[in-house]
């Protein structure tokens, strides 16, 4: 895969996956390498760094507790209401351009 194609849709697939409900880091992980196939898989160098950006731009809520499972206490992520509107923009944004893309193919 082509990292720049990752990267630049990196905070997407962030937040398609909170969409689902609050999550913690290895979650989101999990989560995307299981609805991708394994094709895509997060290291914490990109992922971690991504969850702060989205929290600082007010997209991504955080809360740090003990897991249910125990252990150390874990920081959980939320999509807010304004990461849900980001989150379509995005959307809209990429299914326009694989539309265009699509056309030339």
């Amino acid at each position: 895969m082509d990292p720049n194609l990752f990267k630049g849709n990196l905070d997407l697939i962030v937040l398609s996956v909170l969409e689902g409900g609050e999550r913690y880091g290895l979650e989101i992980n999990k989560e995307v390498n299981a609805r991708t196939g394994g094709y895509l898989t997060l290291n914490a160098g990109s992922l971690y760094p991504a969850l702060h950006r989205l929290e600082r731009a007010g997209w991504v809520g955080a809360e740090e507790r003990t897991p249910p499972r125990g252990g150390p206490k874990v920081r959980y992520y939320t999509l807010t209401l304004s990461g849900r509107a980001e989150l379509e923009r995005r959307r809209a944004a990429y299914n326009s351009f694989d539309h265009a893309l699509r056309a030339l193919w």
